[in-house]
């Protein structure tokens, strides 16, 4: 089939979508648009704008109302991730030879954070699956590039990333499982842990020791789920991301291909290295999403709630609280998108300005978020209001793709050894 171009992919929903952007998580008679001064649309192309508003729409017509149900029942949501797909959003960043969209890291950072106001936990699956996809079409030959990437595009088959084990978290350059070599295929022994999609998915992008100790000896394969050998660990219970599965993924004299081989062997710690400075931007991007909508949610029920015999609106204290969130938003917001840039552009900062927006984002969006489940008093205490789950979905992107402690670790280096 030949491939469809990303913007009539993303952009054919575009011309039935309010512009204002409405969202759904008001729970007040009332319902309000975006204000000027946090539009995420600001500074964005036309065609930004027009696959943004696509991203609002799908986020409050398929992924909102069925948020609560995803998180209390643990479902995966298969078919609404496959119709996100339809949208171009399955391989949004992959090239549109092997079925993606072609778009930049901008272009993503926006449909990210518009999504997220649907489902943080679905969107930041999303977000990994698109790292997969990535790269296998960035590192891939291309006969591996044909034979995985149009499924991950169309998302009849999901990916999983696997470098976190059980003894090497932060210290990732340190994990212990093991390739060895046999004839035409690699044994794989070991087990990865915290793996988003475990047992779910379809493709695994797995990071595996095939030489001597450190990062050089380090080599990334991709391991198909029906392959002998692969099994995985009991369904984890999560404080958030519920909407995906959580696993263990083990090896057990798993044979895989050598044709299976990403890049050259000693590459791979290089290859996840590269996969993680995009991840840190998408899972900034999840975080901004539900801080968005956190902030408009905050707004609404300082309009609406009743206090001592007037809105929470009119108190000062509560205006200035609203004000630092929005202010700490669009800040936020700003910080992803010139790091978006830096790694579309290979800039010599992007490393660091990924660590930065990933350290900053998370921490300040989950500061929102949390904020404003205080403003809602008891009430955002309830699972009946929306703020809650995204206090607790956004709560775990301060951790993974590399813990923040981490990222300062990264940005420090750069600071004490440039000249």
């Amino acid at each position: 089939m030949a491939p469809v171009g990303p913007l009539a992919r993303i952009s054919r929903l575009g011309s039935g979508i309010c512009r204002n952007h409405r969202l759904i998580f008001n729970r007040s008679p009332q319902r309000r648009g975006i204000a000027s001064c946090i539009d995420p649309a600001h500074g964005l192309s036309d065609e930004q704008r027009e696959f943004q508003k696509v991203a609002f729409d799908f986020a409050a017509n398929e992924m909102a109302p069925h948020m609560a149900e995803w998180d209390e029942k643990e479902m995966f949501p298969i078919e609404t991730m496959r119709k996100a797909a339809q949208l171009g959003f399955g391989g949004i960043y992959v090239q549109p030879d092997v079925g993606g969209s072609g778009l930049s890291r901008l272009d993503t950072s926006v449909i990210f954070e518009a999504l997220s106001t649907g489902c943080v936990s679905t969107t930041a699956y999303i977000s990994i699956h698109n790292m997969c996809a990535w790269m296998i079409d960035t590192f891939g030959n291309t006969e591996q590039r044909e034979k995985f990437c149009p499924d991950l595009c169309s998302m009849e088959k999901f990916a999983s990333y696997c470098l976190t084990e059980p003894g090497s978290g932060s210290d990732a350059a340190s994990l212990l499982t093991t390739a060895q070599l046999k004839g035409d295929h690699y044994i794989l022994n070991g087990s990865k842990a915290f793996i988003s999609g475990g047992g779910d998915t379809d493709v695994y992008v797995v990071m595996c020791r095939t030489g001597g100790k450190g990062p050089k000896g380090i080599s990334c394969l991709v391991v198909e789920k029906e392959t002998p050998g692969l099994s995985f660990g009991k369904k984890e219970k999560k404080v958030g991301w519920n909407s995906q599965p959580t696993r263990a993924v083990i090896f057990e004299d798993c044979a895989v291909p050598v044709t299976n081989r990403l890049g050259e062997e000693g590459q791979g710690f290089g290859i996840a290295m590269k996969g993680l400075n995009g991840g840190r931007i998408n899972i900034a991007s999840c975080s901004l999403g539900a801080a968005h909508a956190c902030v408009q949610l905050a707004r609404d029920h300082l309009l609406v709630r009743k206090q001592f015999g007037e809105t929470l609106s009119n108190n000062q204290f509560l205006q200035f609280k609203l004000a630092e969130m929005a202010t700490k938003l669009v800040a936020s917001r700003l910080l992803v998108r010139e790091a978006a840039t830096a790694l579309q552009e290979s800039r010599s900062d992007a490393v660091s300005l990924c660590s930065m927006a990933k350290l900053f984002v998370t921490d300040e969006c989950f500061n929102i978020c949390n904020q404003a489940l205080q403003m809602h008093g008891g009430y955002g205490y309830l699972k009946d209001y929306a703020v809650q789950q995204f206090v607790r979905d956004i709560r775990v992107h301060q951790i993974l793709e590399g813990t923040n402690e981490v990222m300062r670790m990264i940005i420090s280096r750069n600071l004490l050894t440039e000249s």
